[in-house]
């Protein structure tokens, strides 16, 4: 019973390994990777797109469509070594994580990298400003002499009020 118990069990061990063998040279072959530089970009920025997956002198088809700037060409650099690419991020880009790839033209090896587009080049806390355009109107306006106006016309409204109210106390009626 063990005997047959320990088979499957390496049967079915080396049955995953083969077939983890054939799934990746599909996406690791060539042990490249796709560098995104920066990796943090803020919309209508620029940014580099570096691989080394595509062999010396290879160039390589770039896809950024998930941010929205489309497609773009990498182009093997001036070292030799490496194919380099340029997009700029849509000033529209809303703030995310989005995968950018590229495809070897070669062979047609898929690599891929992550960009991360933020509202704020520094990765600090972004605070509202200004004032939210309701219709109703606000408490202070951005005249001063009708914001002082209708505070002075609030202060008499209160003295007369408080006058009215003293006098009715102490008897003398309206």
């Amino acid at each position: 019973m063990r005997r047959t118990a320990a088979r499957l069990l390496t049967g079915g061990t080396l049955a995953l390994a083969a077939a983890g063998a054939v799934a990746v040279p599909a996406y690791g072959a060539g042990g490249g990777r796709l560098v995104v530089a920066p990796a943090t970009a803020v919309p209508g920025g620029d940014v580099t797109v570096t691989t080394a997956a595509c062999g010396g002198r290879g160039a390589a088809a770039g896809d950024a469509g998930a941010v929205g700037a489309g497609r773009f060409t990498l182009a093997p650099g001036t070292d030799g070594g490496a194919a380099v690419g340029r997009f700029r991020v849509p000033p529209s880009a809303h703030p995310g994580t989005y995968e950018i790839v590229a495809e070897c033209a070669s062979d047609g090896h898929k690599v891929t990298g992550d960009l991360v587009v933020t509202l704020s080049p520094a990765r600090e806390q972004v605070y509202p400003r200004g004032s939210v355009k309701t219709g109703v109107g606000g408490a202070l306006g951005p005249d001063p002499v009708q914001t002082a106006a209708g505070v002075t016309a609030l202060a008499v409204a209160a003295a007369g009020g408080t006058w009215l109210l003293h006098r009715r106390a102490r008897g003398d009626g309206i």
